[in-house]
């Protein structure tokens, strides 16, 4: 079993800019991002609390459209670690 990472909105969003997603819109705490293909998703930013990692595992499972053990190693690579 994989053990999901403790990361932030801004954290998330980094990472999501850094395998091509792109910013396309901010509503409040809302950050809208798209894919070149068209995977879309949103992640909340609120005052730089960690995301709950029911929202996460979502938002990797349904929105990113990967597994966990795709982005864990798409992660690791971006932090190094």
């Amino acid at each position: 079993m994989y053990k999901i990472p403790t990361l932030s909105g801004k954290e998330l969003i980094r990472f999501l800019e850094s395998i091509n997603f792109i910013v396309i819109r901010t509503r409040g705490s809302h950050v809208r991002l798209r894919s070149e293909d068209g995977r879309v998703t949103t992640v909340p930013v609120h005052a730089n609390d960690d995301l709950p990692k029911g929202l996460l595992r979502k938002i990797i499972r349904d929105d990113l459209e990967m597994s966990l053990a795709d982005f864990l190693e798409l992660y690791t690579r971006h932090t190094g670690k």
